[in-house]
C-alpha cells in the first residue's frame, strides 16, 4: 500500500503544477486579463472604446467566447507489472544417518544348587479292628385279612335306541346361472419420459500434508530392587494319638466228643446197625479232643504320631528389574486429507407420464334362477328295548396268612486290615537355577535427520513503474494566439497600465 502511494506522488505533483499555472495565467478568471470587462482594468468601455466598437481588444463579446489554447504535455503515470523475482529459501531434506549406542543385554547363567527336603514314605502295617454287623433273625407270625371275592350275577337292563326313518320331500332352491358380457374398461398406463438434468455433487479430493507429530517410546533400563518371596518350610510336630490295639490270642481247650467204629471197638454204637447200642449190649463212649480257640481282646493305647506342618516365611532377595521410562520424540509424517470440491454432471431422469386407454373385455356375471329338486330326509325315532347283562359284584371274606418278620441283631466281629503309615525321610535333590546377567553390547541404529538446504526459486512480484503519458493541458490566453484580438500587444502589452485592462 505504501509503495502504491509513493508511486502516485509524482503524478499528483505534476497535476498541481499545471493547475497553478492555469490559475496564474487567468484561465479560470472570468473577467480578468486583456479584453475583459473587469472594473479593475477600467472595463472595455473605458480602455478599448466600449464593447460594441471595433478596437484593438476585439470587443468584450469576442474575448469571452474564445476557447482556451490546448498544449500537449508528457506526465509519468504509475503502472503495475508482474515480474519474476529470484529468492533464496531454505528447505529440509530427510537424510539417513547411523549411530552406535550401548545396550544392556540380559544373558542367562545356569547354576546347580542342592536342597534338602523331607518326604513321607508310606509303610504298610497289619491291624486287627473290631466292627459291628447287623445279623438278621426271622420270626413267623399269623395275621387275619379281609378280601373281596368277586361273583357274577345276571340283570335285565332296559335301554332306548334311535331307529332311522326315511321320507321323500321336494325342495325349491335358487341357482346362479353364469353368462358372459362385453364391457368397455378404462385403464391407466405409465409411459416413461427421459430428460437430461445437470446435477451438482461433491467429491473428496485427497491431498498430502506434512504434519509434525509427537510420539512416546519406552526406553528400557535395568535397576536393582529389593523384593521378598514366600518360602514354605515343613516343621515336624509330635502329638499323642489314641488307637485301638487287638490283644486277642489263641487258647487250647479240651472237649469230650462221641466216637464211632462199633461196639467192640469201644468208640460208639454205629456198628450195631439201626437198632442202637441196646441191641449190641454196649454203652455209648466218648473221647477227649483238644482244639484251639481264639480269645478276642481289645486295648486302648496312646502312641506318638509325628506330623509335618507347612510354615510360610518371607525371605528378602535382590533382583535386576528392567523398567521402561517414557521418552517423547517428534517426527514428520505425511497426513492424507481431503478437500471438498463441487462438480457437475448430466444425468438422465426418467419420469412416468400417466395415459388413459380403453379396452374391451369379457365379464362373467350370474343371474338367479329358481329350481326344484327331490331330497331324502331321515328322521330318528326312539324305541325302548331290554337286554340281559352280567354284573360282577364282590362279597367280603376273612382269611388267615403266615408271614415272616425280620429283626436285626447286633453282632461284634473282628478282622485284620492293612493300614499305611507315612514315615518322614530326609532326601537331597539337585536343581538348576537360571539367573540373568546384564552385559553391555554395541548396537548400530539408523535414524533420520532433517538437513537444511538453500534453494533458488522464482516467485511473481508486483512492481510499480512510472510510464510516460501525453495529456492535453489548457494554457493562458496572454502570450498565445488567442481570440482576444491578438492578445495584449494591441493594448501596449501586459506591462501597460490599468487603462488598457491588462494590469490586473
Amino acid at each position: 500500500m505504501l509503495r502504491r502511494f509513493a508511486c502516485l506522488l509524482p503524478a499528483v505533483a505534476l497535476l498541481a503544477v499545471g493547475v497553478s499555472q492555469q490559475a496564474h495565467g487567468g484561465l479560470f478568471r472570468k473577467g480578468g486579463g486583456c479584453g475583459g470587462c473587469d472594473a479593475s482594468c477600467g472595463g472595455c468601455e473605458a480602455a478599448c472604446g466600449g464593447c460594441d466598437t471595433s478596437s484593438a481588444c476585439g470587443g468584450c463579446s469576442t474575448c469571452e467566447t474564445a476557447a482556451p489554447a490546448m498544449e500537449t504535455r508528457t506526465v509519468m503515470v504509475p503502472s503495475y507489472v508482474t515480474e519474476m523475482k529470484t529468492i533464496t529459501c531454505t528447505e529440509y531434506r530427510q537424510e539417513q544417518r547411523q549411530r552406535t549406542c550401548t545396550v544392556m543385554k540380559r544373558v542367562p547363567v545356569t547354576e546347580q544348587k542342592t536342597a534338602t527336603y523331607t518326604v513321607m514314605v508310606p509303610q504298610t502295617q497289619t491291624r486287627t479292628v473290631s466292627y459291628n454287623v447287623c445279623k438278621p433273625v426271622y420270626e413267623t407270625r399269623s395275621a387275619e385279612y379281609t378280601v373281596m371275592v368277586p361273583y357274577t350275577e345276571q340283570v335285565q337292563v332296559p335301554y332306548t335306541v334311535c331307529v332311522p326313518q326315511y321320507e321323500q320331500r321336494e325342495v325349491q332352491y335358487t341357482a346362479m346361472v353364469p353368462y358372459t358380457e362385453q364391457v368397455q374398461q378404462n385403464y391407466t398406463v405409465s409411459v416413461p419420459t427421459y430428460e437430461t438434468r445437470t446435477v451438482s455433487y461433491q467429491v473428496q479430493v485427497p491431498y498430502t500434508e506434512q504434519v509434525e507429530r509427537q510420539y512416546t517410546v519406552m526406553v528400557p533400563h535395568t535397576e536393582q530392587r529389593q523384593m521378598t518371596r514366600t518360602v514354605t518350610r515343613r516343621v515336624p510336630e509330635t502329638t499323642m494319638k489314641t488307637v485301638q490295639v487287638n490283644t486277642g490270642h489263641w487258647e487250647t481247650q479240651t472237649t469230650e466228643v462221641a466216637c464211632g467204629g462199633g461196639c467192640n471197638s469201644g468208640c460208639g454204637c454205629d456198628a450195631c446197625g439201626g437198632g442202637g447200642c441196646d441191641q449190641c449190649g454196649c454203652a455209648p463212649q466218648t473221647r477227649t479232643v483238644c482244639k484251639r480257640v481264639w480269645v478276642p481282646g481289645c486295648e486302648t493305647r496312646e502312641v506318638p504320631c509325628t506330623t509335618y506342618r507347612c510354615v510360610q516365611e518371607q525371605v528378602p532377595y535382590t533382583c535386576d528389574v528392567t523398567v521402561c521410562r517414557p521418552e517423547t520424540r517428534t517426527c514428520t509424517v505425511n497426513v492424507q486429507r481431503c478437500r471438498t470440491e463441487t462438480r457437475q454432471r448430466d444425468v438422465q431422469v426418467c419420469k412416468m407420464v400417466q395415459q388413459t386407454r380403453t379396452r374391451t373385455c369379457n365379464v362373467t356375471r350370474c343371474r338367479p334362477e329358481a329350481r326344484t329338486r327331490t331330497v331324502q330326509v331321515c328322521k330318528m325315532v326312539n324305541e325302548a328295548r331290554t337286554r340281559t347283562c352280567n354284573v360282577t359284584k364282590c362279597r367280603p371274606e376273612t382269611r388267615t396268612r403266615q408271614y415272616q418278620v425280620c429283626r436285626m441283631v447286633n453282632e461284634t466281629r473282628q478282622k485284620d486290615v492293612q493300614c499305611t503309615v507315612c514315615v518322614p525321610e530326609q532326601r537331597q535333590k539337585t536343581y538348576t537355577v537360571c539367573r540373568y546377567v546384564c552385559q553391555p553390547e554395541q548396537v548400530t541404529q539408523n535414524y533420520t535427520v532433517s538437513v537444511p538446504v538453500s534453494v533458488q526459486k522464482q516467485i511473481p512480484v508486483q512492481v510499480c513503474k512510472m510510464v510516460p503519458k501525453e495529456v492535453q493541458v489548457p494554457v493562458a490566453p496572454c502570450g498565445g494566439n488567442s481570440g482576444c484580438g491578438g492578445g495584449c500587444a494591441s493594448c501596449g502589452g501586459c506591462d501597460a497600465g490599468p487603462s488598457c485592462g491588462c494590469g490586473g
